[in-house]
């Protein structure tokens, strides 16, 4: 799914107009990614969480040729779906 499927989907269910559908998402996907960027999590209820993770540098090795490298300190971006969407997903929910 895209996020041009997202729009159409809000413009079936809520009959916005196309345009008002597209600002509608934006915003929303844009209010989760200022959050994250100031590092912190965001929780969709029913959903599932977005967090940020701090991750220590360390020794890794280049696949291809076996070398070791410095693997840079980063903070990365995880999720963890909701009890609630991992039923849905696998069928069991009531």
């Amino acid at each position: 799914m895209t996020k041009t499927d997202i729009v159409a989907a809000v413009y079936e269910q809520l009959g916005l107009s196309r345009k008002e559908s597209a600002e509608l998402v934006d915003e929303v996907l844009e209010v989760i990614r200022e959050r994250l960027e100031r590092s912190e999590n965001v929780k969709l209820s029913g959903f599932g969480q977005f967090n940020v993770r701090q991750k220590n540098a360390r020794r890794g090795r280049n696949p291809k040729t076996g070398e070791e490298a410095e693997i840079t300190a980063r903070k990365v971006v995880t999720f963890k779906a909701s009890q609630i969407l991992k039923q849905r997903v696998m069928g069991t929910a009531n």
